[in-house]
């Protein structure tokens, strides 16, 4: 069966991407960028979670979902740039007025990784973005230059990745990641 990229509304697959193994533990839940940073910072145990359900109830969910048949394997964080904390991060360019969308978080679940899932999930978040009327997509990746990402950095993905999916880098940003310096990426959907 192949991989299907949906949105995500259904909250238990959320969980099984992003959640954490115990519901009072604090975890992103991808909630890191997709909200103000007071309010995240403020949010605790299952408040996260609770949070994350709220946001798959609005009009456009957080993200997407790669499924393997009726299994959940994949996860990318989506959303208009307005509505996230990179409308106000200074050190991730803006580079225009347009309203581009974000794609920031791309992950696979352990025993599914190096199968091309994660490639599935970046074209699926377009996909969602150019449905809902977004211009340019834009995705901040670090540059390794081929070398090892730590796993727990590797969530905004890599520079080849993002070039192997047709975006292109647009300009270098102030931040670094596990080292890296991350560059700011860009698919023009016009």
């Amino acid at each position: 069966m192949g991989i299907e990229v949906r949105p995500a509304t259904d909250f238990d697959d959320v969980r099984t991407l992003v959640g954490p193994k115990r519901p009072d533990a604090n975890v992103c839940w991808c909630l890191s960028y997709r909200i103000p940073s007071a309010e995240n910072q403020a949010l605790t145990g299952p408040a996260r979670g609770d949070r994350v359900r709220q946001l798959l109830q609005e009009e456009i969910p957080p993200g997407v979902l790669a499924y393997d048949g009726d299994e959940v394997v994949g996860w990318a964080a989506v959303h208009l740039r307005a509505a996230t904390t990179f409308a106000r991060n200074r050190r991730i360019p803006l580079l225009d007025d347009l309203p581009v969308w974000s794609l920031w978080c791309v992950r696979v679940r352990p025993g599914h990784r190096g199968t091309g899932i994660a490639h599935h999930l970046i074209a699926g978040a377009v996909a969602f973005a150019r449905e809902r009327g977004a211009p340019v997509v834009e995705a901040y990746p670090v540059d390794n230059e081929g070398r090892t990402v730590d796993l727990t950095m590797a969530y905004v993905g890599t520079r080849a990745m993002f070039d192997r999916a047709g975006f292109t880098k647009a300009a270098d940003t102030g931040s670094v990641l596990n080292g890296f310096p991350r560059v700011l990426m860009r698919l023009d959907l016009r």
